[in-house]
């Protein structure tokens, strides 16, 4: 996530120049909105004077829906259009409002016509978004667009044994690594089970080891037992289209096999927890720019094309069981 981190930097030490818009994307939990506190933080501690805004997308909806029963128009344009930094999070909540988008597109018109910073964050990257207009998509893809993955094992064994520290516990490093391989979704998630574990420690009044960490998460791992794998989706997405699961880490790039590839590479980031690298590896040890353009072109193909809809709503409710 070095990108990210440099880019919001940059945003913080240059605001209204580089990278304007500033579009961070992610799963819940990987610290997008800390990011963007971190900008309008920084940003004020440089100028005070500054306006800065954060909110999260539901509350300009919010006052969207109140200024329009009020017809107080200018009260809205007055709020949002003085701003030298707006940050805003969730912008799919936008999705189906089209008066609310409506508005928002002239408040990013506004804004970047006085070289006012606009931050962002979505749950997906912006071509993504589902039922927002096209012409606000394209605004939000204008700058830079940023992911944030999740943490990789080695970072989440350090997160655990840091975070244990400061609570005043001595987290030994394979137990780190049993909860981290087991927890992988994000940095929230890894705090929940650290704080089970702690909690069972201090209750029991037994040692941290891997039995007694396996018996303070044992609800969670009986769900991430019954969580659909990398692997069944390669093997289910084989047989639906007729190609051999060694096909799917194979360096062939025949037409017949490469859609039937990155279809099982959008239903692994769709499905599962896994991150873009490790999908990557996963299929024949690809890059992760690799998998984010089958994710992109599947999910962009799918609200297109009725056929291949039907065929992931199949082979989704398959894997789904």
């Amino acid at each position: 996530n070095d990108l990210a981190r440099a880019a919001a930097m940059q945003v913080a030490q240059n605001p209204g120049t580089a990278y304007n818009p500033l579009f961070i994307y992610g799963g819940v939990g990987l610290g997008k909105t800390h990011l963007v506190h971190a900008v309008g933080n920084a940003l004020l501690k440089d100028k005070p004077n500054a306006r800065v805004l954060y909110l999260h997308a539901e509350q300009f909806i919010s006052d969207v829906v109140k200024n329009y029963q009020r017809k107080t128009f200018d009260e809205l344009k007055a709020k949002y259009h003085s701003l030298d930094l707006l940050l805003i999070d969730d912008v799919q909540f936008f999705a189906g409002k089209e008066r609310t988008q409506e508005e928002f597109f002239n408040t990013f018109e506004a804004l970047l016509a006085k070289r006012a910073h606009i931050i962002m964050t979505s749950d997906t990257y912006p071509k993504g978004l589902a039922d927002i207009d096209e012409r606000l998509t394209s605004r939000f893809d204008s700058g830079l667009t940023v992911a944030i993955e999740p943490p990789e094992l080695e970072m989440r064994v350090a997160i655990l044994i840091r975070k244990a520290e400061a609570d005043g516990a001595q987290m030994p490093e394979d137990v780190a690594f049993f909860i981290a391989k087991n927890v992988r979704a994000n940095v929230r998630e890894l705090e929940g089970a650290l704080r089970k574990v702690l909690a069972y420690s201090r209750f029991s009044q037994k040692d941290i080891n891997i039995v007694l960490a396996r018996e303070a998460l044992r609800d969670l791992l009986s769900i991430q037992n019954r969580q659909i794998s990398v692997e069944n989706i390669q093997k289910t997405v084989a047989d639906f289209f007729k190609i051999k699961v060694a096909d799917m880490y194979s360096k062939k790039r025949p037409a017949s096999i490469a859609h039937p590839r990155q279809v099982a590479m959008y239903l692994a980031k769709e499905l599962t927890k896994k991150s873009l690298p490790e999908i990557g590896e996963l299929f024949g040890g690809r890059d992760h720019t690799t998998v984010l353009h089958a994710v992109r072109k599947v999910g962009g193909d799918r609200t297109k094309n009725p056929e291949l809809n039907q065929q992931l709503h199949v082979l989704e409710q398959t894997l789904k069981g």
